[in-house]
């Protein structure tokens, strides 16, 4: 008898964003066909079945903040990752989907020519299903009016920047994107830290002879992210246009946007691993070895702020959790951390090192082995809302028969896995270190289905993906982010 379906997933604990269920699965041509009560599919006939034994089956995971392959724009420092090798480490780690940056420089007038050499960067180059956000550092009127095209190109999101003075847009600019982004349908991210701030108590550090990589923390006070924060709210708020705040790290900072989004406002906010699991001790380590670390906004001063921040991700304060993924070789005076490193500066100088940690491949297996989120929230933030915020959904990131594509995550039966301590060694990426050596961990994803292809087997192989076999995904505008009222924004007078 030919195949019903190409493959069952059965005898699992499904865990959605809002459920969990003994559900067995059946994909067909890439695509979630059956999702039906344990026991159900045993009549069914298949290529290929998987019984998961009581594993836990989930959504494939989603990372939408993940920088590969772009051109230097903070001095010596370019990413060590490509395409390939990201994607790689992507999959590896459970990520199906991930939306990288097209970065314009402040030089460029056009949006259309970066997100054309971002496509021939990552075609026939990735593991994984891939899509963009446009970084716009210069939104000049020729790059706005390019907004239209960019939606019918599939890309819904953009990214802007507070601070970095390559990249650094002023208030007016900012106004000049959202009111724009409001009227194609764009959710715009925001990098919230004020560049004064930054740049005055880099001034004062330097005075007092003080270049070690722990100087990195002080240089980005709280403050600089939390005036910021408010800020960015206020021009949305004026605008009426939704945005989502990236990698928050400080309590004072989630606080404006809870209350913001207890207001009714359509604020959103991401956070990453480096703030649930570093403090500004990581930074503190002998030599340069807290460069490893150095990521803006930096990691806070304790456990506490932590602690605050996991919180925010229970509540709901933040909508997503990314990994952030920007990686630079450490032991690298070429392009990589060590760039810093000079006859004037022997311990480096905190200002010249390449901001960024490497982290897309442990973004799921820290999260999940921490035991700090219930599942189905697990699932919410690091697949379902990520592809509901920025137009995936429900072709990614849910279970919608004959409309989702078959991206799952069988992760061991609860407490059958030994924990282990995490090593570079153990990851699939191009950067000699993690930020997280040396966690322990007890989860990892057992098996990982692309579009309804086994493309990791952690028992059986590893990986077992091939790379160009990940697509780039067209999106839709946002489920999430939508603004307060209808129509053209209004000047007021």
């Amino acid at each position: 008898m030919a195949a019903e379906y190409d493959l069952l997933v059965v005898n699992g604990i499904v865990v959605t964003d809002s459920e969990i269920q003994e559900w067995d699965i059946a994909i067909k041509d890439e695509k979630i066909a059956k999702v039906v009560p344990r026991g159900d599919l045993k009549d069914a006939h298949a290529t290929r079945t998987i019984d998961v034994q009581d594993g836990w089956v989930m959504t494939g995971g989603v990372d939408a903040h993940v920088h590969l392959q772009e051109p230097p724009l903070f001095g010596k420092g370019s990413t060590a990752d490509n395409y390939e090798t990201g994607s790689r480490s992507a999959i590896c780690g459970g990520t199906t989907t991930m939306v990288t940056f097209a970065p314009q420089k402040k030089t460029e007038d056009t949006l259309l020519d970066t997100l054309s050499a971002t496509h021939a960067r990552a075609r026939d180059n990735c593991y994984n299903d891939y899509a963009f956000h446009l970084l716009v550092g210069n939104p000049s009127e020729k790059a706005l009016s390019e907004f239209k095209t960019l939606r019918e190109e599939g890309i819904s999101s953009l990214k802007i920047y507070m601070t970095y003075e390559a990249l650094q847009l002023h208030d007016g600019q900012i106004l000049d994107v959202l009111m724009e982004a409001r009227k194609q349908g764009i959710t715009t991210m925001i990098h919230a830290e004020n560049n004064h701030v930054i740049d005055w108590m880099t001034v004062q550090l330097e005075k007092r002879k003080l270049f070690a990589p722990k100087y990195h923390g002080p240089s980005h006070p709280p403050v600089a992210e939390i005036e910021a924060t408010y800020r960015a709210i206020s021009l949305s708020e004026f605008m009426d246009t939704p945005i989502l705040i990236v990698h928050v790290s400080t309590p004072q900072a989630a606080a404006h946007i809870k209350a913001a989004k207890d207001r009714g406002l359509p604020i959103f906010a991401e956070t990453c691993p480096q703030y649930l699991f570093l403090t500004k001790m990581d930074l503190d380590k002998p030599d340069f070895e807290g460069a490893k670390c150095v990521c803006s906004p930096p990691p806070r001063s304790s456990e506490a702020d932590c602690d605050a921040i996991w919180d925010g991700l229970a509540d709901g304060t933040f909508t997503i959790l990314s990994s952030d993924h920007c990686p630079f070789r450490y032991d690298d005076a070429e392009t990589g951390k060590k760039t810093s490193i000079n006859a004037e500066y022997p311990v480096g100088h905190f200002k010249y090192i390449p901001n960024g940690c490497p982290g897309i491949e442990t973004r799921l297996s820290l999260t999940l082995s921490a035991n700090r989120l219930k599942l189905t929230k697990f699932v919410e933030v690091t697949s379902t809302n990520p592809s509901k915020l920025y137009g995936l959904y429900p072709r990614k990131g849910g279970l919608v028969e004959g409309v989702s594509d078959a991206d799952l995550n069988i992760w061991y039966p609860d407490g059958e896995m030994e924990p282990f301590a995490l090593t570079n060694s153990m990851l699939h990426h191009d950067v000699d270190y993690t930020p997280f050596e040396g966690r322990v961990l007890k989860q990892w994803p057992r098996w990982t289905l692309l579009r309804g292809k086994v493309v990791w087997d952690r028992d059986n192989g590893g990986l077992l993906g091939e790379k160009g076999y990940g697509k780039f995904i067209k999106r839709d505008t946002s489920s999430l982010a939508k603004p307060l009222k209808d129509g053209e924004w209004e000047l007021p007078l």
